[in-house]
């Protein structure tokens, strides 16, 4: 298995950070590979993707708060394809700001066999660009809605 770790700072609270990552539809704006999403009940979801392995991912979401401090993680993992597990934080930097983190753990065969793309450490580093994208893409999506 694979890990990843990347983060980004926000400027928005953590409530509002925390709001966006519940809201799936949203998902095929900032997550890559991802065509639609939508709830499936009991924490569930089904993610439409791009790639060459199928065309859908189910991944099971739970929240939780962090005792003693003002850190909210969500967990996920898929099923249905590449398995992919993860954790997704959102902490708060002051009241104004907010961090992001993502750590996600995978099997570079399997990524490959659903989304296609590099073999072995070139496929790990696109995995990691990918995901600094999306949580570039993320950082755009929710400071452009604070905006308006």
């Amino acid at each position: 298995m694979s890990r990843l770790e990347e983060q980004i700072d926000l400027n928005v609270p953590t409530e509002v950070a925390w709001r966006h990552l519940h809201r799936l539809e949203d998902y095929p704006q900032f997550v890559g590979g991802v065509r639609e999403a939508s709830a499936a009940g009991d924490g569930r979801a089904r993610l439409g993707v791009s790639g060459t392995g199928g065309d859908s991912l189910d991944a099971e979401f739970s929240d939780r708060t962090k005792a003693r401090s003002d850190t909210r993680e969500m967990t996920w993992r898929t099923s249905g394809g590449a398995e992919i597990t993860g954790t997704c934080s959102v902490l708060p930097i002051d009241e104004q700001h907010s961090r992001v983190q993502v750590r996600m753990e995978y099997d570079p065969a399997e990524i490959h066999d659903a989304f296609g793309g590099p073999k072995g450490f070139a496929q790990v580093s696109a995995i990691e660009r990918t995901v600094r994208g999306d949580l570039e893409r993320f950082k755009d999506l929710v400071e452009r809605e604070r905006e308006h």
